[in-house]
């Protein structure tokens, strides 16, 4: 059934203790411990680039985060979806080598130009248009592309840490196996807890990096340069619409939910205009997190809005303890983190390799995922933009019968 989005917070405030059950916690705790891993080594690599103090570091990550974790609560509870929301992973890496040769508040001029470019094509409903002039299994094709290598990285974790890793997915297949006698408790929330009693007998969790030490965010005076926004901006704008919103638009209409595609392209325009004064880059919807908190796992589809809550509330906190959020990726063992997030993801990546492939448009989306999966970047742009691309091109000159049945069966204006 496709869930159509809600139309305010009265009803979605009300059920949500309904539906705060141990899949979504799971799931919302799993895709905030991906986006706080991962993607903060992204961060601060490219912090490192450009050589930034530690406290425009530390506005960059609570900037960030803090604006994820709000959109990520306003969207859910308001769409009534599972939403998560954070910083663009490829525009941080923009941001990296822009800042070899470019000074910070030349950067924070480009964010403030990109986030007005965003909410402009909000605006205007082009982004509706757009997706859906490309067909659904050439966007699944390049979602399959950048979800492939979390389902890989759980092959990679049983050669780096043997015992952890293979207890780990042998705890999340026995409960999937004993479903009927742990309803209450999702396989991922086992794999959690098993992994993490695992990884702490093993010595492998390492709690004595935690300490508390709250940030003071800064505003930063922009400054406009043309060059700088010739560099920056469209590359920018193309990775959080084409790139991250694309993915999270495929992903919540792959689990039967119709997002409202201009107005969440608008409220992301808006968040990097916020966020770009206290330092950090373009806002988003995510994909790889999204495809968590809606997985078939993730509960009942109406109630999976909460997962998206949960993500944006954890948010907070590490956003208000930026100063030391580095030290959650000395916390936990990585292969810990790769094995669970690949765990939480394959039913997701089932499905979109079963959608892009068994019917209309085969070679666009093959031509699609191996792109994306190539990591070829031009021009600055990444792999999954080119993988839209070139899975479009194929199918325009190989496919052109499945163009004109499309054409056919889109329903009248």
């Amino acid at each position: 059934m496709i869930l159509e989005p809600g139309d305010g917070f009265g009803r979605s405030l009300r059920d949500l203790p309904r539906y705060l059950n141990g899949a979504t916690i799971s799931h919302g705790f799993i895709a905030w411990l991906f986006a706080v891993t991962g993607p903060l080594l992204v961060l601060l690599n490219a912090a490192q680039q450009g050589k930034l103090p530690q406290e425009i570091v530390s506005s960059w990550i609570f900037a960030g985060y803090g604006m994820g974790g709000v959109l990520s609560i306003f969207l859910s509870l308001y769409y009534r979806q599972p939403i998560a929301s954070a910083w663009t992973i490829p525009g941080a890496i923009l941001v990296g080598n822009f800042l070899t040769h470019f000074s910070f508040e030349q950067a924070v001029g480009a964010y403030i130009v990109t986030g007005l470019l965003i909410t402009f094509l909000g605006v205007s409903g082009v982004i509706k248009k757009l997706m859906e002039w490309i067909p659904m299994p050439i966007i699944l094709g390049m979602v399959s592309g950048v979800l492939l290598p979390f389902g890989i990285n759980i092959i990679k974790a049983l050669g780096q840490t043997p015992f952890l890793t293979s207890a780990t997915v042998a705890i999340f297949l026995a409960s999937t196996f004993l479903g009927t006698l742990t309803r209450r408790f999702p396989p991922i929330l086992w794999a959690i807890l098993g992994g993490l009693i695992v990884a702490t007998v093993q010595g492998e969790v390492h709690w004595e990096f935690f300490s508390l030490n709250f940030i003071s965010p800064q505003f930063f005076t922009p400054k406009f340069s043309l060059s700088a926004a010739a560099e920056l901006v469209i590359p920018l704008a193309l990775t959080v619409i084409a790139v991250q919103n694309g993915q999270g638009f495929a992903i919540l209409k792959n689990a039967n939910y119709n997002p409202p595609i201009n107005a969440f392209t608008i409220y992301t325009g808006v968040g990097s205009l916020v966020s770009g004064v206290f330092g950090c880059h373009s806002a988003c919807i995510t994909g790889p997190m999204n495809a968590i908190i809606s997985s078939p796992t993730a509960g009942a589809q109406e109630g999976r809005y909460a997962g998206g809550v949960v993500a944006g509330f954890l948010f907070l906190p590490f956003a208000a303890l930026a100063p030391v959020a580095a030290a959650i990726t000395r916390l936990f063992p990585a292969a810990l983190i790769n094995v669970l997030g690949g765990l939480a993801l394959i039913y997701v990546l089932a499905a979109s390799f079963g959608q892009s492939f068994s019917g209309s448009f085969r070679l666009g989306a093959l031509f699609s995922f191996m792109i994306t999966l190539s990591n070829f970047t031009l021009f600055n742009i990444g792999s999954p933009f080119w993988g839209l691309v070139g899975g479009v091109l194929i199918s325009l000159v190989l496919e052109r019968r499945d163009f004109e049945t499309l054409r056919q069966s889109a329903p009248a204006k």
